[in-house]
């Protein structure tokens, strides 16, 4: 499923309630369109009424479609044709000529309210025998009569803070899950996906702690998280994001966001965007190359396959020679390109050499990066580890403030952190993440091995003062 809705090729639908035995048809959206409203409006009724519902008609569809309403309880299709349910569909039927030609016109517009991302869910009635507090069907006729448009029409019923989306993208629909678990050290946006819902579910479950930084990196607060949910909501509790458990995050983020009423929380675009939008290749600088670099530096002292890359934040040709060798020797595209797929494999190649060798064995050496943000606040031996470096390259750059090796993150640390990240030209939050630590152990072992270049300048970086 896009982030972004599409118009789907296809649609589903169970020809019965949801929990009663029945065929699943599956037809094309618009001619599902077309079925529905010849079904549920007559074509003699004034062509603003039959485009007001219209839209109701698509939109309501999708909303099912977008929030995988259906799919995220374990069910097979997309919708039901049971109207206590949802809306009125008859395999065979009819189809009036008037209501054709209008749906080929707009069954790719919908509606939704300002702001938010997801088609609106439009509920609606005869208004007649049934009533609700949606669109009335009957009603629509006598607006129009009255002369009022489509859209002052829906306006009538769903409030002035609706708007209608134009020409929306069609595209072959996919279940949302990505196919392979989410855990601990993932990084994509899947993970920043799962990590905004929890925060959002924690607000009506407080025991599930918060995640600090939901940046798409799946570290120790995101598998608390997961865990605590899996717990509430009697999965196993592995701290593994599986098929099961993402689509019952699916299911209780949009119950608590209420997507699929009338008075709809709401879903912001700031909630689906995403950290990762595009591919590392040649040419690109920054932090995140530094650490791509750093694991093909780890995973090369182990591999021979993979050539000598220098940690220096640009993505030159010599990276990408070592990101080709790591795509050959472990089955990927051999493009030097690093987009999910690559780098969560790095992720996964780097987490096993690291799960596999002693401790013994990094001696005085720098120690990889432990795959979850240090913080204030936290304790542990990680945290030991950081305070270590940080300690011996104060020794040698004074700007740094010295920081007492106690395995407590405290104000000390979280203000040589903000130092360290000043010195080295990155982000300057405190927070101890994966560039921060690649640098600081980058660093620490110039330092301990004594191959200072120049004054202010170690070999491989860019950092000074």
């Amino acid at each position: 499923m896009p982030l972004t809705p599409v118009i789907p090729e296809t649609i589903t639908v169970h020809l019965a309630g949801p929990d009663t035995p029945a065929e699943n048809v599956t037809v094309s959206f618009p001619d599902y369109i077309k079925n529905v409203a010849s079904s549920e409006i007559y074509p003699t009724w004034p062509e603003s009424a039959l485009r007001a519902n219209i839209y109701a008609i698509i939109t309501y569809a999708l909303n099912r479609v977008y929030t995988e309403w259906y799919r995220s309880r374990g069910y097979n299709f997309d919708i039901t044709n049971s109207t206590a349910y949802d809306q009125a569909f008859s395999p065979g039927r009819d189809i009036f000529e008037n209501i054709s030609q209008i749906v080929d016109e707009i069954f790719n517009d919908y509606v939704r309210m300002q702001g938010s991302v997801e088609p609106y869910f439009t509920q609606f009635c005869n208004g007649t025998t049934v009533t609700c507090p949606g669109l009335s069907q009957w009603g629509t006729v006598t607006l129009a009569n009255q002369g009022l448009t489509p859209y002052d029409i829906l306006r009538n019923y769903y409030g002035d803070n609706i708007e209608i989306v134009q020409n929306a993208p069609i595209a072959e629909i996919q279940e949302s899950y990505p196919g392979t678990p989410l855990r601990v050290g993932d990084v994509n946006n899947e993970v920043k996906l799962i990590q905004v819902r929890l925060n959002r579910i924690s607000k009506n479950w407080p025991l599930i702690p918060k995640i600090n930084t939901p940046d798409g990196t799946f570290d120790r607060d995101t598998y608390n998280a997961v865990r605590r949910f899996q717990e509430i909501f009697n999965l196993d509790s592995d701290g593994v994001v599986g098929k099961a458990t993402w689509y019952r995050i699916l299911y209780v983020y949009n119950s608590v966001k209420r997507l699929s009423e009338l008075d709809s929380e709401g879903l912001q675009f700031s909630e689906i965007s995403q950290q990762f939008g595009n591919a590392l290749r040649v040419g690109d600088r920054g932090s995140y190359i530094e650490y791509l670099q750093y694991l093909l530096s780890i995973i090369g002292d182990f591999n021979d396959s993979i050539p000598p890359v220098e940690i220096d934040g640009i993505y030159g040709s010599a990276t990408e020679a070592a990101v080709t060798a790591f795509q050959r020797e472990y089955g990927l595209t051999p493009d030097g390109i690093v987009g999910e797929q690559t780098w969560n494999e790095l992720i996964n190649v780097f987490d096993g050499i690291v799960d596999s060798i002693p401790q013994e064995y990094w001696g005085d050496r720098a120690e990889p990066y432990p795959n979850m943000r240090l913080l204030l606040g936290m304790s542990g031996p990680s945290v030991s580890e950081i305070q270590t470096y940080l300690s011996t390259i104060a020794d040698v750059y004074p700007s740094i403030p010295k920081t007492s090796v106690t395995g407590y993150f405290g104000e000390q640390t979280q203000n040589a952190v903000a130092a360290f990240q000043r010195f080295a030209g990155l982000d300057e939050t405190g927070i101890v993440n994966a560039p921060t630590w690649a640098e600081a152990a980058r660093l620490y072992s110039d330092i301990l091995d004594g191959r200072e270049k120049a004054t202010g300048q170690f070999p491989g970086g860019s950092v000074g003062e």
